[in-house]
């Protein structure tokens, strides 16, 4: 894990910033990108514990909140001592708020760890926020993890002016990386080690995380040809209980053989019920209910919260509905067609003749 001079990555982004137009709504999700690099490694702020408490090794209990950010993503993790890892933080048009709201609402006075999968504005778009919020109202933010891969959005220019106002640690991490999460592991799958260009998908920073004998994936917006290069190296070992679906269901990702290698029980959707990008995608959800993949989409469930105890998991959703894919693709499909009848048409009775 290699320490990120944030004035590096600074002056790299306003390198390519000098080649865009600034005006105040300029698209936030521009594509232009170049790589950055440090020089430190660091441990985890806390390490892990030797009490255990049952056959799985841990103690407590991991929760792994899903906030239902609409067309975004953002993941809370909480380990049993307290610790937290907040895994993106929502679009930049919320700017954090809904994120901030959760957090404060369930007693989250510090984040220890904030992980930027990758730099697209909704993934980052509460960043700035949030790392303003906590370093001046909360107990601050203990280190920011990033491909290094990076924007030109304003989106990032913020998160990226926030990391440097707060003097936050900011640290490149890759394939090569892991680290301690009171309990549980976390191990960097992606993204490769060494050049590896300057796509943001290709470079979406995926985590597995480990709780006794529970496993949780998660891969950003990770497409087709990074989860074949993480199918083909790690094999087996991505298998997972719950698979935090890439790219927000999208058919780009979540793509047969690495599903495979995965092989989840549970999987989790974040993306809005009314995505304009439709996901998640009819031949993922498909797929899902035919390995009989319990799946629990944020468009439908609302927050949707995980709890392990390192052995057995269980979820809790803000709303009520089925869990089975197929049921999730009949009521995507009825929404589609209900938006493709188009809003009701209003006739306006004519007056009544005055006899």
């Amino acid at each position: 894990m290699k320490r990120l001079p944030v004035i590096a990555l600074v002056a790299a982004m306003l390198l390519l910033a000098g080649c865009a137009d600034g005006g105040g709504t300029a698209d936030p999700d521009r594509t232009d990108g170049t790589e950055a690099d440090g020089n430190l490694t660091v441990p985890a702020e806390n390490g892990s514990s030797d009490e255990t408490s049952d056959s799985s090794g841990v103690d407590g209990e991991l929760e792994i909140h899903h906030i239902d950010v609409g067309q975004a993503d953002a993941t809370l993790l909480v380990e049993p001592s307290g610790e937290t890892m907040l895994v993106d933080s929502g679009d930049w048009r919320q700017d954090g708020a809904g994120v901030i709201e959760y957090l404060e609402a369930r007693g989250v006075d510090r984040i220890d760890h904030l992980v930027t999968t990758h730099a697209d504005a909704d993934h980052i778009g509460g960043h700035a926020a949030v790392i303003e919020h906590y370093e001046t109202e909360r107990n601050g933010v203990g280190a920011v993890y990033d491909s290094g891969v990076t924007s030109n959005s304003q989106t990032y220019q913020r998160y990226l002016d926030a990391v440097e106002t707060h003097d936050v640690e900011l640290f490149v991490v890759d394939e090569n990386d892991g680290f301690e999460f009171g309990d549980a592991t976390v191990d960097v799958l992606n993204p490769p080690a060494g050049e590896s260009g300057a796509d943001k998908q290709y470079n979406s920073v995926t985590l597995l995380v480990e709780f006794g004998e529970f496993s949780y994936l998660t891969t950003g917006d990770a497409e087709a040809d990074a989860e074949e290069r993480m199918a083909e190296e790690y094999g087996s070992a991505l298998e997972s209980d719950v698979y935090h679906s890439g790219h927000h269901g999208s058919s780009t990702s979540s793509t047969r053989p690495f599903m495979e290698r995965v092989d989840p029980a549970a999987a989790v959707i974040s993306s809005a019920y009314d995505s304009q990008y439709g996901h998640p995608s009819d031949a993922v959800l498909e797929d899902y209910a035919t390995r009989d993949i319990e799946t629990y989409w944020t468009g439908v469930h609302g927050d949707i919260v995980l709890t392990t105890d390192g052995e057995d998991y269980g979820f809790e959703t803000e709303r009520e509905f089925s869990t089975d894919a197929g049921a999730l693709l009949e009521e995507k499909r009825s929404d589609e067609s209900r938006a493709a009848l188009g809003p009701p048409i209003h006739v306006t009775p004519a007056p009544t003749a005055i006899q």
